[in-house]
């Protein structure tokens, strides 16, 4: 998300060197959300969830009462999002 937010502030992309070199890129990620937003595994809600507390970078928390719908969508999105991913070999198992 971070890369994310870089690009839209206007970031360029740099060369790497120097670096810990990135599992994947940003665009690797949205295009396997899209994917599933398709096939109907996600919605908007789930989206906005990922979107909004990926921006704050920080999961939202099952304990506090007004995050514990966007706990429960963003715990869906994520394991929705795990087996693309694993495939892609972007995360591990």
């Amino acid at each position: 998300m971070a890369a994310l937010i870089a690009r839209r502030e206007g970031a360029r992309h740099s060369t790497n060197e120097g670096r810990l070199p990135r599992p994947c890129e940003p665009d690797d990620v949205i295009k396997c959300l899209d994917t599933l937003y398709r096939q109907r595994r996600i919605d908007l809600a789930h989206a906005r969830v990922l979107r909004l507390w990926g921006e704050r970078q920080t999961p939202p928390s099952s304990a506090i009462a007004a995050e514990r719908h966007d706990y429960g969508l963003w715990i869906e999105a994520l394991e929705r999002l795990a087996w693309p991913l694993r495939i892609k070999g972007i995360v591990a198992t």
